[in-house]
C-alpha cells in the first residue's frame, strides 16, 4: 500500500514537471500595434495555475475539496475577514446574499416580498436581479458623474418604512463613498450588502472593500481580478449569515458538513424537524428553499495559484489606470476623465471615459474609431437596467431621476486595464485615443 502510494507521488511529480515544460514551451506572441487585439480584460495566469488545475484532476474529487477549502481560507485570510464560501459565479454570490437575507432563521430581520432594497440602476444586472426574484421591491436612485458609484445624499432621501437593504456595488473597482452609506445603514438598521465583484483588492480607508458590509461577494469571471474561469465567492463575518448561505448554496440543506463528512452536529438521527418522523436522517433535512451552486476543486485549484498573484495583478491594474490617466490629462473639454472616490484606494476593473455633450464626437464614433484598431471597449454594463427589456416592467420605486445614469447609458464606455496589458499596449491606446480627438 505504502509502496504503491509512493509510486503515485512520484508519477504526480513527473506529470507536474511535465506540465510546467509544457507551458514554457509554448511561443509567446509580440504585441503589433494595430493589429494585435488589446482586449478589455482577461485571463492572466503561468504555469503554476496550469500544474494546480492538473493536480486536481489527478485527484478525481470533482466536486469542492482540498483546494476549495484552502482557497477560502486564504481569501478570508486576506480580506482579514471571518468566513468565505466559494460558489459557481459572482452571479451566483450575489443571488444567495440576498437570498440569505430572506431566511426565517433571521428572525424579524428577515427581508419579505414587498420589502425594499436601494440600489443604482447603473450596472450590471446581477445586483438587481437577485432583488427581483426574491420578490423584493428595487429602490433606484442616481449615481454620481466621474466616480459612476451610488449617491449617498439619494439614498438616505431613499429610505422608507419599508427599506431593509442596500445592495452597494463598487464602481469598475472605485469604493463607493462607505462612510455615508454605513450611517445611513446604522441609522436605520438596514441590512448592508456589497457588490465587491468588480473590486477586489480596493481599499477605503486602509480596508478592504467587501470588508464593510453584513455580507459581500466576489467574481471570478476571466475579466476579474482573479479567475477560476467561472467562480465567486460570498465573504461575512457572521456565523448565522454564513449558515445560512451555505445551506442556499446546498439545495437548502439544514446540514453543515463538508463534502465527505458525516455527523459533524453529533445530532444526526436524534433530532426533530417539522413534520419529519424523529431522528430522520440530518443530511436529508432542508430548511430553506435553496440551490446547486457549488464550484468544482478543479477551478478552486486554478484560484489557489492566482490568489498568490493578487497584489501584483491589483498593483499592475493601478499603474495601467494611472498611466491612461496622464496621458489624457489634456482632453478634458472632450472627455471627462474618472475620479477615485474620496479617502478610496481603487483596484480598477476599466478606464471609464464620459464623452462630453460638448465634444465634437459622439461616443460611437469613439468607439468604432478604436475597435476599428484593435483597441476593445465596453459600455457600462447595462447602462440604464430600468430600460433594459428585461427590466421594464418590474415593479420598482426611483427617487429623484437618473439623469446621470441616463449619461452613462448614452455616452460612457470604458477600455482595460487589466494585468495583460503591456506598456506597449497601454502606449498605443492612448495614442489612439489622443490621435482621434486631435482629428476632430
Amino acid at each position: 500500500m505504502v509502496q504503491s502510494m509512493n509510486k503515485q507521488a512520484a508519477i504526480r511529480k513527473q506529470i507536474l514537471r511535465k506540465v510546467k515544460s509544457f507551458f514554457l514551451s509554448g511561443e509567446k506572441r509580440k504585441f503589433i500595434p494595430g493589429k494585435t487585439a488589446i482586449p478589455y480584460g482577461g485571463r492572466v495566469y503561468d504555469e503554476k495555475e496550469l500544474a494546480a488545475l492538473v493536480d486536481s484532476s489527478l485527484d478525481f474529487w470533482l466536486t469542492a475539496g482540498r483546494y476549495a477549502s484552502e482557497f477560502e481560507e486564504r481569501l478570508a485570510r486576506f480580506l482579514k475577514m471571518r468566513y468565505c464560501i466559494l460558489t459557481n459565479s459572482g452571479s451566483s454570490a450575489n443571488l444567495l446574499a440576498i437570498s440569505a437575507l430572506t431566511s426565517p432563521l433571521l428572525g424579524k430581520r428577515r427581508l419579505r416580498p414587498g420589502d425594499e432594497v436601494i440600489t443604482t440602476a447603473c450596472g450590471f444586472p446581477t445586483t438587481l436581479n437577485p432583488i427581483v426574484q426574491n420578490q423584493l421591491i428595487p429602490v433606484f436612485v442616481d449615481v454620481k458623474l466621474g466616480t459612476y458609484n451610488i449617491d449617498p445624499e439619494l439614498t438616505g432621501r431613499a429610505v422608507s418604512q419599508k427599506t431593509k437593504a442596500i445592495f452597494v456595488p463598487h464602481t469598475l473597482g472605485n469604493p463607493a463613498d462607505i462612510d455615508e452609506i454605513l450611517r445611513i445603514v446604522r441609522r436605520h438598521d438596514l441590512w448592508c450588502i456589497e457588490d465587491n465583484c468588480d473590486s477586489l483588492g480596493a481599499t477605503y480607508r486602509g480596508k478592504f472593500t467587501g470588508t464593510f458590509g453584513h455580507l459581500s461577494t466576489c467574481s471570478f469571471y476571466p475579466p476579474h481580478h482573479l479567475t477560476m474561469g467561472e467562480g465567486g465567492a460570498v465573504v461575512t463575518n457572521d456565523p448565522l449569515l454564513r449558515r445560512i448561505v451555505l445551506s442556499f448554496r446546498d439545495w437548502g440543506r439544514d446540514c453543515w458538513c463538508e463534502t465527505g463528512h458525516d455527523n459533524t452536529c453529533g445530532k444526526r438521527f436524534t433530532q426533530k424537524f417539522g413534520a419529519l418522523p424523529f431522528g430522520y436522517d440530518h443530511k436529508y433535512v432542508y430548511s430553506h428553499i435553496g440551490y446547486n451552486l457549488k464550484i468544482t476543486d478543479m477551478q478552486a485549484a486554478i484560484g489557489c495559484a492566482q490568489l498568490s498573484k493578487l497584489r501584483r495583478f491589483v498593483r499592475a491594474r493601478r499603474e495601467n489606470f494611472a498611466y491612461l490617466c496622464r496621458q489624457l490629462r489634456g482632453y478634458e473639454h472632450h472627455i471627462l476623465l474618472p475620479q477615485k472616490t474620496r479617502n478610496s484606494e481603487p483596484s480598477w476593473f476599466g478606464f471609464p471615459i464620459l464623452v462630453r455633450d460638448s465634444a465634437p464626437f459622439t461616443r460611437a464614433e469613439m468607439v468604432s474609431y478604436l475597435e476599428e484598431r484593435g483597441i476593445a471597449t465596453r459600455m457600462l454594463f447595462g447602462g440604464n437596467l430600468t430600460k433594459q427589456p428585461a427590466h421594464e416592467k418590474i415593479t420598482c420605486r426611483i427617487v429623484g431621476d437618473l439623469t446621470n445614469t441616463d449619461r452613462v447609458m448614452n455616452s460612457l464606455f470604458w477600455i482595460g486595464v487589466y494585468p495583460g496589458i503591456t506598456r506597449a499596449m497601454r502606449e498605443y491606446s492612448a495614442h489612439t485615443i489622443r490621435e482621434f480627438m486631435d482629428a476632430t
